[in-house]
């Protein structure tokens, strides 16, 4: 992504005009999503275990070799019955598929904090396009604990379920085809 961050980057150290490998932060990375239930309201469910990592150069705002991973059975939208109706195969099918990643070369930028990301996320063993809407919220070092130069991100997106082969539900209308997805998190710089 190359974002427009020139009053980040002019408090950004020498040292990290260069292309850098930033790993997400387990303990603060959220990834959810809400689907709606039978048009009364949407079910907002979230993954419990994801890991990632991508390259971002701060001084041309450039992003490649995003991926992140998702352990499917870690669903979990706070209700036990559903939890395990999610994982079965009428939609996650966790069994079969423990996992699923999204993969991107790189972004556009829209704004001077923001951009889009096109990637690919495969799931249910398919693979499709995914487009997220990013902001970078924050790029600075880490005030204590890991004390790493760190970036906050929020992410959006939007996927029919059904591309990827999950139809159950859609077509009476118990379940939402479109998936809204929504992603919080903290990347550090991996450092050498």
């Amino acid at each position: 992504m190359r974002f427009a961050l020139v009053p980040l980057l002019c408090a950004a150290p020498a040292a990290l005009a260069e292309p850098a490998r930033y790993e997400l932060d387990p303990a603060h990375t959220t990834i959810a999503f809400l689907v709606d239930h039978i048009g009364y309201a949407k079910t907002l469910g979230l993954f419990a275990e994801t890991s990632g990592s991508f390259t971002y150069d701060m001084e041309t705002q450039e992003l490649s070799d995003v991926q992140v991973s998702v352990v499917t059975a870690s669903v979990e939208t706070l209700n036990d019955a559903r939890d395990e109706h999610v994982r079965n195969a009428d939609f996650l099918n966790v069994e079969a598929h423990p996992e699923m990643v999204f993969a991107a070369e790189g972004g556009t930028p829209t704004g001077e904090t923001t951009g889009t990301v096109e990637g690919a996320l495969t799931l249910l063993g398919e693979t499709h396009p995914l487009t997220l809407e990013v902001t970078l919220n924050k790029a600075e070092a880490y005030p204590f604990g890991h004390q790493r130069f760190t970036l906050g991100l929020t992410a959006r997106g939007s996927l029919m379920r059904s591309d990827w082969g999950m139809d159950y539900g859609v077509a009476n209308g118990l379940v939402g085809d479109e998936v809204t997805l929504i992603i919080e998190t903290e990347a550090m710089r991996v450092e050498e």
